[in-house]
């Protein structure tokens, strides 16, 4: 079988996006690592999350992670000059995304809805904190504070204590790249479809919403069972035994058993009692859970009189899923990783790769623009 490259699967696509931060700059980069011509609109001081830290050679890890392959261009666009060069660039292309601040886009002068008028093919994409209708629409919005309005942030942590709030963000910023992962898959939708009707269409997206979606399972649970989650630090909620464990040397590992036939195989294997695969107490996981503490307790006793390697050797013989728990060394040297390289203006850069392989093949993708880097070339393309 030939191996084809996928960063030109959408070689011929142009792709114009006034954004800013994670969740816009996150579908706009999946696109030109795809092979889209990705024109960014930024303020003529440049996208914010140029300035979020400057931990990858002096440049910030977020706008090297999310901008590569795209090119930049500094409009003022309450200047009559660089409001036109936006309009013509819009008359070419095939996509629009934006993620201003909610009315902003339509304070320039032009609504998406008129330009869908104007060139029916194009598609456009709004991302926003809580979409474009219903009480909250205008309300601006970033991932912790949509963490704590989808109930993420109460879902996440440690259980209370006296005096002690045991909520937690997620430490990655889930809900601006839930939105881009949502924004990604319904524009690819678009652009099928477009493929088959020649129309385009438009999508709102909201960070909300998106983020909202991977609350069901709790959601449900409560509507129609009146289940109220809790908060369970590093234990699964509702399976036991399914979490972390300490060992003789000071180690750390996950351990997730899925259903009771890994558990009879765990406690004869693994924990050598097999005893308690038929106690009463702990024969379904129903009763595991009812008795979490006692159960949790022997299963903790016997792992402290082992070292974690040997653990995992009887893990891996008895087909029992487990997960070290990796700090960022780990994950620097993890024998699965696979990587991009990228080139900067302070030099080349090697970062985590994609989830997504096409043909085991790593795309090529070029640097993260300088602010402005390609704006005399893009001016004098759409100068008409």
């Amino acid at each position: 079988m030939v191996k084809q490259d996928s960063s030109s699967d959408l070689a011929g696509l142009l792709v114009v996006t006034i954004e800013q931060a994670v969740a816009a700059p996150y579908v706009s980069c999946r696109l030109a690592d795809a092979g889209a011509r990705v024109i960014k609109v930024e303020r003529p001081e440049g996208d914010f999350a140029r300035g979020y830290d400057s931990n990858v050679l002096g440049k910030s890890a977020y706008f090297v992670w999310l901008n590569r392959g795209k090119e930049s261009i500094a409009l003022d666009l309450k200047e009559k000059k660089d409001f036109l060069i936006l309009k013509n660039i819009i008359s070419k292309v095939d996509v629009l995304i934006q993620n201003l601040a909610p009315g902003a886009f339509d304070r320039l002068g032009m609504t998406l809805e008129s330009l869908r008028t104007e060139y029916p093919s194009l598609i456009t994409c709004s991302i926003s904190g809580f979409g474009e209708q219903g009480p909250y629409k205008n309300q601006k919005a970033y991932d912790m504070l949509i963490q704590a309005e989808t109930g993420l942030m109460e879902l996440t942590g440690l259980p209370d204590t006296k005096n002690i709030d045991g909520r937690s963000k997620v430490g990655a910023s889930v809900c601006d790249i839930s939105a881009g992962m949502t924004a990604y898959q319904a524009i690819l939708q678009a652009l099928i479809k477009r493929g088959i009707t020649g129309k385009g269409r438009h999508i709102s997206v909201s960070m909300y919403n998106s983020l909202a979606d991977w609350l069901n399972p709790f959601y449900l649970g409560y509507v129609y069972n009146n289940k109220i989650p809790k908060r369970s630090g590093i234990k699964h909620p509702i399976i036991v035994p399914y979490g972390a464990y300490n060992f003789k040397d000071n180690l750390t590992l996950l351990i997730a058993i899925q259903n009771d036939r890994e558990w009879l195989k765990f406690c004869e294997f693994v924990i050598d009692k097999k005893e308690l695969s038929s106690d009463s107490r702990f024969s379904i996981n129903a009763r595991r859970v009812e008795n979490r503490d006692l159960i949790e307790k022997i299963i903790q006793d016997t792992f402290l009189k082992h070292k974690r390697d040997f653990i995992i050797n009887k893990l891996e013989k008895a087909g029992i899923a487990y997960g070290r728990i990796s700090d960022m060394e780990e994950l620097k040297n993890h024998p699965q990783n696979n990587y991009l390289e990228i080139n900067t203006e302070n030099g080349p850069v090697k970062m985590l790769g994609p989830g997504a392989v096409h043909d085991n093949v790593i795309p090529k993708v070029n640097n993260p623009p300088e602010l402005d880097e390609h704006g005399e070339k893009i001016r004098a393309e759409f100068n008409f």
